[in-house]
């Protein structure tokens, strides 16, 4: 199969060629989760699928209509509501794993169930930042000292909200409203999405799995057990009744049987369809891979990232926000919010359609972002070296 109508294949099932008349609920149930870092991901993500406004997505934040909660691999991502449970209990195996580094500590599960109690009682009629419910439940939650923090547990309150979190007794609501920023609030969630939730860990991610093969059109079993942080055995067994149809000549990807002709009849679109989307989009973080989505001519093109320049294709992750035309990568952008200036370089020429592209990406930064962080922490400041990189590139453009 021709590697750029199997990427321009997985462009048209993310929804990267533009759903129409879609709400952000209906975009992430059909296109996949978004991965949420304290970043601007979930913003650019329904940006590029159908079109959604910020304050659009902040609207649906506020009316719970999409959510972001701890889900696959135990990360946190945002997901419509039809999925709240699901995701919930895909990663509740994963955040037991912090339990276990608790008992390390002395930390019984008795413990927690008792600072879970209290949490739930502070919560019963309003929403409290970390600091409140720490005030409010008094010794019921302790410092875990220097070893705690060497393990990533300062205290006992991180490990109970995180608890309360997957059984979908409380959830995170952003202070100002918006997913790229990380300041927050907990509140006590009636009903639980949980509440009538009935599928076992095995059912839990076989449909897990029949989502991701529905949102990808295409991926191998390694790909799949990346997403969902299973091990091979039990990834295997995860998609084995999902009777998964493996294409020849694609690497041992397989798809669902439902979208054999639907993928058999897809043909290489003629016109160019340019999308600027940041660097975890679902179209490169649902395989993790950076080399399937470069022309063969791109793989050895120098990019910069913390260590220095190295080939693009070389690199599991993008290495700065992407640049993508029908599924293939064509070059890379990054914000300077000092500046206001959207920075970008490409592998190939330039066309008055991609700087249109380029111009309606900055235009919705500036007036609705303020600026497009990548995570938590990153800041003009982190940024600096890698925005000079950009700009040292061959023929980068400003904007």
């Amino acid at each position: 199969m021709q590697l750029d109508t199997m990427r321009a294949w997985w462009f048209h099932r993310q929804g990267l060629d533009r759903l129409r008349s879609v709400s952000s609920a209906e975009t992430l149930s059909k296109t996949g989760w978004a991965r949420s870092v304290g970043g601007c991901n979930p913003y650019l993500t329904l940006l590029a699928r159908s079109g959604q406004s910020r304050v659009s997505v902040d609207t649906d934040i506020a009316n719970i209509h999409i959510h972001e909660l701890p889900s696959a691999r135990g990360c946190t991502y945002v997901l419509p509501a039809e999925h709240f449970a699901l995701g919930l209990a895909a990663g509740e195996s994963f955040r037991k794993a912090e339990e276990r580094v608790a008992a390390k500590l002395g930390v019984n599960e008795s413990e927690i169930d008792r600072l879970c109690d209290s949490v739930l009682n502070a919560l019963s009629d309003q929403a409290l930042a970390p600091d409140e419910i720490r005030t409010l439940t008094g010794d019921a939650s302790r410092s875990l000292g220097e070893e705690g923090k060497a393990k990533g547990l300062s205290s006992t309150l991180p490990i109970a909200l995180g608890k309360l979190q997957s059984m979908g007794l409380i959830r995170r609501v952003p202070i100002d409203g918006r997913l790229d920023q990380q300041r927050y609030k907990y509140i006590a969630w009636r009903p639980s999405p949980k509440s009538e939730f009935c599928m076992d860990a095995d059912e839990v991610f076989t449909e897990l799995g029949r989502l991701y093969f529905k949102w990808t059109g295409l991926a191998s079993l390694a790909e799949f057990q990346w997403f969902s942080g299973l091990g091979v055995g039990a990834a295997k067994k995860a998609v084995a009744s999902l009777n998964l149809i493996t294409i020849e000549g694609t690497e041992e990807r397989m798809l669902l049987p439902e979208d054999l002709d639907a993928f058999r009849t897809f043909q290489f679109p003629i016109e160019p369809t340019y999308r600027f989307v940041s660097s975890i989009d679902a179209i490169s973080l649902l395989r993790r891979g950076t080399k399937t989505l470069l022309a063969e001519s791109d793989v050895a093109h120098p990019v910069s990232t913390s260590k220095g320049l190295t080939s693009v294709g070389s690199l599991a992750d993008l290495p700065s926000n992407a640049i993508l035309d029908r599924g293939r990568l064509i070059g890379l952008w990054e914000y300077d919010p000092l500046t206001e200036e959207l920075i970008w370089t490409t592998f190939v020429p330039r066309s008055d359609a991609l700087t249109a592209a380029a111009l309606e990406m900055v235009t919705y930064i500036r007036d609705q972002l303020g600026d497009a962080r990548s995570f938590s922490l990153d800041s003009p400041k982190s940024r600096a070296p890698l925005l000079a990189a950009l700009r040292e590139s061959a023929a980068a453009e400003t904007y």
